[in-house]
């Protein structure tokens, strides 16, 4: 996991093959005090773009490859970068399927300026939370992982049954001793940090859950596409 991404200030990545508009945008934008990047195609933005932080604002259609099937990559591969789409082509099912996918905007030139800042403002603001919140939820799967293959079966033996077997009757079922049940649950709550069984039980719920799915919903790899 490529964790220093997470802290790294937002980019507001600009794809548009017409220069006049990209650049006109671009201005815009830095004068606003946005980081910007600038590409010329999809194709061009999927080869450099690592998982920064920030946002896409996009030109829906584009010769090779259109933003319709660079977002499609994108969902395919897991990245969840918020998108803004601008044309000055749009129709109705074009925005539809967009949005559908996942856009957070549909943007028709000739637009106001304030129209694309205030998109722009929520997507960076969308794009912070969702990160924030997995970067909580892997602190969480890294204490996990930290556990002892021990500790682990202890756990589960601690969090089973809601919760209502006793020291003793984990000790008997794994064949060692209370006081050895005893150290191992002081271990797993201190390395969980959790406070109490009903915590250290919902934690427990939530990192076998990832473990199953193997996934976390929002990607935070710096790997290229």
């Amino acid at each position: 996991m490529n964790m220093n991404a997470i802290d790294e200030a937002p980019v507001v990545h600009l794809i548009d093959d017409d220069d006049a508009v990209r650049n006109s945008i671009c201005m815009s934008l830095i004068v606003e005090g946005f980081s910007v990047k600038e590409y010329t195609s999809a194709i061009s933005f999927l080869e450099n773009y690592h998982n920064q932080p920030g946002c896409v604002v996009v030109d829906i259609q584009m010769p090779k490859m259109d933003g319709l099937e660079m977002q499609r990559q994108l969902n395919q591969n897991n990245i969840k970068i918020p998108l803004i789409f601008i044309t000055g082509h749009g129709n109705i099912p074009l925005s539809v399927k967009a949005m559908k996918s996942g856009a957070i905007d549909f943007i028709e030139k000739p637009f106001a300026k304030k129209t694309l800042l205030n998109s722009i403002r929520t997507a960076l603001n969308i794009d912070s939370n969702h990160r924030q919140a997995n970067k909580s939820l892997l602190e969480i799967q890294n204490r996990y992982n930290c556990l002892t293959s021990r500790e682990k079966e202890v756990l589960e033996m601690l969090v089973k049954n809601h919760s209502r077997l006793t020291n003793k009757e984990i000790a008997e079922t794994l064949g060692i001793s209370k006081r050895t049940i005893e150290v191992h649950r002081s271990s797993i709550m201190a390395k969980m940090l959790a406070q109490t069984r009903a915590e250290l039980a919902e934690l427990y719920r939530f990192c076998t859950t990832i473990e199953e799915s193997d996934e976390i919903s929002y990607k935070l790899t710096g790997a290229n596409l």
